[in-house]
């Protein structure tokens, strides 16, 4: 892999760690360079330049393949449709009206996606959540309008000359995140950027330099003017991240959490002068640290990285600043927080434009998440371990999880004994699974059988038995038909008429 002869090399980094990426790089480009150099064949037949850019020549000297290859062109978008037409067994131009053009193709056993965009120099109107889309005339051109300097590198194709106008290598080296122009510039331009250096520092490790990091302080009221899906877009990926935590201090810290998630900034509540509670925003992201190591692999009950899990355990005290209370006694309360922190959860998820069953789901976990307190405090009965299962549902998997993650004490004797007494409750679930079918939890007669007994036609009345069924089932475990029978002609016999 050659040098480009402007490429400034990335000097301000050791010899030996540059050499050590551009080995990596190398290795990794070459599994890729057989479709990668013959598309640029294709390219450069037709007299058009073509590069491979962005995450992929990034993740290549990181030593990672990326799954996705996306290549910039002088090529207009209609020409980049016709090479490709003829290049792939299939392509899309979906994305057409910014210049980008798909395509794909199967050789030697495997599927091979591209994606071909047209030099870009993209402009923002200041009142507006969408880009003005201006076609380029160069890649330097093209690479200055990118988020980072370590995704402002290229290679160019065929010959697999290396580009690097910004010195991304060196950032890379240096594990910095660094605009290719002045970052009030570059997040003026497109305030999402603000969200993905945060992405960036949890997925990839990094730290955000000091003048990106000054001006997202100083803009980030701007991200309001985003679009609600591109803002969740980037919290989920940072959410799913290996170091979620990281990013996230970074939103907090930098005021955008303020503008796009302003639950979270809002735990770091007061600690009094004498101490009476822990710092919830401090509790909460190691309870997501917590719940993380717990995630299992893709053959386990909560196979990682769970996004549900993840924002329950994150969110789940939200409900804490609107519901504490300072007692006569000295200590603090924080009443039915998990029913207020339910509703703000249901209320900023969907403001976010997160499914309807993600909202649902993060927001139950929470609403459930003090549930088992009270399993530590006397015995439970069959009857209530039944209503805790049932209660969590499909959900009980990651409500174990959540429940186990929220012990952050530092106090020995307490943790262990928080930890066997989850240990008894779930050996008391296994046991109750064995004997019953708690899974499906169902009265012993069904709506016909019902209707049948009672003499009644279909209607709400029907559902008041079943009802009645289904509680005497948690409470007293499975029952015989004729036990089951018997029970609701009891209760019917009560019913006024």
């Amino acid at each position: 892999m050659n040098a480009a002869p402007s490429d400034p090399g990335a000097a301000g980094a050791g010899p030996a760690v540059l050499a050590d990426l551009q080995r990596r790089a190398l290795g990794i480009l070459t599994e890729l360079a057989p479709a990668a150099i013959e598309l640029g064949e294709v390219f450069a037949a037709a007299g058009h330049e073509l590069a491979l850019v962005g995450g992929p020549v990034r993740d290549a000297f990181l030593g990672r393949v990326s799954a996705d290859l996306d290549f910039t062109t002088s090529a207009t978008p209609d020409q980049t449709q016709a090479l490709l037409a003829k290049w792939g067994d299939t392509h899309w131009d979906i994305g057409k009206a910014f210049g980008t053009i798909g395509a794909g193709r199967r050789r030697g056993g495997e599927d091979v996606v591209v994606e071909v965009t047209t030099y870009r120099t993209d402009a923002y109107d200041p009142s507006s959540r969408k880009p003005e889309v201006a076609f380029g005339k160069t890649l330097e051109g093209d690479l200055s309008r990118r988020d980072f300097t370590v995704n402002s590198m290229a290679v160019r194709l065929p010959g697999l000359t290396f580009v690097d106008p910004f010195d991304g290598l060196a950032d890379l080296a240096g594990r910095t995140l660094r605009t290719p122009v002045a970052a009030r510039q570059s997040f003026d331009d497109d305030p999402l950027r603000m969200m993905r250096a945060a992405r960036f520092v949890a997925q990839l490790g990094f730290t955000l330099d000091p003048e990106a990091r000054t001006a997202i302080e100083e803009m980030a009221e701007r991200i309001t003017i985003v679009s609600a899906e591109r803002v969740r877009d980037e919290l989920v990926k940072l959410m799913i991240s290996p170091r979620p935590r990281r990013g996230l201090e970074v939103l907090v810290d930098t005021g955008l959490a303020d503008h796009v998630l302003p639950e979270l900034p809002a735990l770091r509540l007061e600690i009094d002068e004498h101490h009476r509670h822990k710092d919830v925003y401090q509790h909460s992201l190691t309870v997501l640290e917590q719940a993380i190591d717990l995630e299992t692999g893709p053959a386990g009950a909560v196979p990682g990285p769970d996004l549900v899990l993840r924002l329950a355990a994150l969110l789940h005290d939200v409900g804490k600043p609107a519901t504490r209370r300072f007692e006569e006694n000295g200590g603090v309360s924080f009443h039915h927080h998990e029913v207020v922190g339910a509703k703000l959860i249901s209320r900023r998820l969907r403001a976010l434009r997160f499914d309807k069953d993600t909202v649902k789901a993060v927001a139950r976990l929470t609403e459930l998440h003090l549930r088992f307190h009270g399993y530590g405090e006397g015995s439970w009965t069959d009857s209530a371990v039944r209503r805790y299962v049932t209660d969590a549902g499909p959900l009980l998997e990651r409500l174990h999880r959540l429940t186990r993650s929220d012990s952050t004490t530092r106090n020995r004797r307490k943790a262990e004994r928080l930890s066997g007494a989850y240990d008894a409750l779930e050996a008391r679930i296994a046991v109750l699974r064995e004997h019953e079918e708690l899974a499906a939890m169902r009265p012993s007669l069904d709506g016909g059988q019902i209707m049948a007994i009672l003499d009644l036609k279909p209607g709400p009345v029907v559902g008041k038995a079943y009802a009645f069924l289904l509680e005497l089932r948690l409470d007293r475990g499975p029952l015989s038909e004729a036990e089951a029978t018997q029970a609701l002609q009891e209760w019917w016999a009560q019913q006024p008429r």
